[in-house]
């Protein structure tokens, strides 16, 4: 039988989809856990906890531009190595923290590693490597993301056995094993390597008889084309609108539902469970959509879902209550996030890709900074979420309008 051959391209997205599952199960879906834990050894105020998150999500704002310029003139892979090793030192670091400047010491390091090896470098390979199935690959790699929420029952399940610190040590010891290699199987792009994006023949080729259809001839802008147009502040605002939403619930979900309905740390755990399965359902099916349909409407849907999610959030007063926030939000993340990344790079090509992704992390940033902020600073000052939920509800549903004035603009 002759040997079929997997286009190099889905290897980058299995490389992406390993190394956002590794994000996701301990950083991300897990920081909620560790901030259950660490009020109860250090009465650490919920404001505090949510500052160290949004520090570390202002490093990704602030230097979000040098590292998009930096990947797209040295590549992704080497970036990603260079932030996988901070992310595992990071969390072997944080194991050893007893002060609040240790803690933010550490895990700024720990935010900074993750950044390296996630969502820009990731989201720039696969944006080379693929056109016409983009929106179905930026999916199923950012799926790792979703699939790490899954893994967060495991997590809570060592911090319940083993306490925060062994679990930290022990996330970074299978950082840096597993991300390393995951790592090391990212290329930039196709053309040097013979192949071409979607694993196209060569253009002479196309017209044949069975032969794949032609390569879609992509138009690209640069930094400050895109920059000059409103789509691309529109597509920011939205986006960051958004992330206030996602911010919060994963900094503030756990300890919202083991406070107001009295959950216990696992049962916390399994609502996020519930929401990453609703997560995943939406990024397979959204990039199924996205290839098809109007990703800018698609986005508009998904920011009234998200702002619907977080007023029965707020409101929750039964576990029914919280498990439909979970399907809402969960599956409104899903749809959404890859198409993030697939909007921009139909808007304005590739060429350029990392810096218009990292220009528009300044302001993108500002939501995930604020999110955790407004909730718990407000959860403090009131001594309950509600306020802080309803307002971050408003704000994602005026999101909803800077997707749908979101346009595609004309070529440069």
């Amino acid at each position: 039988m002759p040997r079929i051959r997997i286009f190099y391209g889905w290897w980058i997205v299995a490389a992406g989809f390993g190394l956002e599952a590794l994000i996701g199960a301990l950083l991300f879906h897990a920081y909620g856990a560790y901030v259950v834990l660490l009020r109860e050894e250090f009465g650490w105020s919920k404001t505090m906890l949510s500052a160290a998150f949004s520090m570390a999500r202002a490093e990704s704002g602030i230097l979000g531009p040098v590292q998009g310029w930096l990947t797209d003139r040295f590549g992704p892979r080497a970036l990603m190595r260079v932030g996988v090793v901070l992310f595992g030192v990071g969390f072997l670091l944080l194991s050893q923290v007893g002060s609040p400047v240790t803690f933010f010491l550490t895990f700024f390091v720990v935010a900074m590693g993750s950044g390296l090896a996630g969502y820009l470098p990731i989201g720039v390979a696969i944006v080379a490597w693929f056109r016409r199935r983009r929106a179905l690959a930026l999916s199923i790699s950012s799926t790792g993301m979703a699939v790490g929420g899954l893994l967060v029952q495991l997590v809570a399940l060592a911090l319940t056995h083993w306490g925060w610190r062994w679990t930290a040590f022990a996330s970074g010891v299978v950082i840096l094993l597993v991300g390393l290699p995951l790592a090391q199987l990212v290329r930039h792009r196709p053309e040097p390597w013979g192949l071409r994006p979607d694993g196209d023949p060569p253009a002479a080729d196309t017209a044949a008889p069975g032969r794949a259809p032609a390569a879609v001839v992509e138009r690209s802008f640069t930094a400050k084309q895109a920059m000059r147009t409103a789509a691309f502040w529109h597509i920011a605002i939205g986006h960051g609108a958004a992330l206030l939403v996602v911010s919060a619930v994963m900094v503030h979900l756990i300890s919202h539902v083991t406070e107001r309905l009295g959950l216990s740390l696992q049962q916390g755990a399994a609502v996020v469970t519930l929401m990453t399965v609703m997560q995943i359902a939406g990024q397979l099916s959204g990039g199924w959509a996205g290839d098809r349909f109007s990703k800018r409407a698609i986005c508009v849907g998904c920011m009234v879902a998200h702002a619907l999610a977080l007023v029965v959030l707020a409101r929750a007063s039964a576990f029914w209550m919280v498990a439909a926030f979970a399907v809402m939000h969960g599956f409104a993340w899903g749809v959404r996030g890859p198409l993030m990344s697939a909007i921009r790079a139909d808007y304005f090509g590739s060429a350029s890709f990392g810096t218009i992704t990292g220009m528009s992390s300044m302001i993108v940033m500002l939501g995930m900074m604020a999110g955790p902020l407004v909730a718990g600073a407000l959860a403090d000052s009131t001594g309950s979420y509600r306020a802080g939920f309803d307002t971050l509800a408003a704000l994602a549903a005026a999101g909803s309008i800077s997707f749908f004035l979101a346009r595609r603009p004309p070529a440069p």
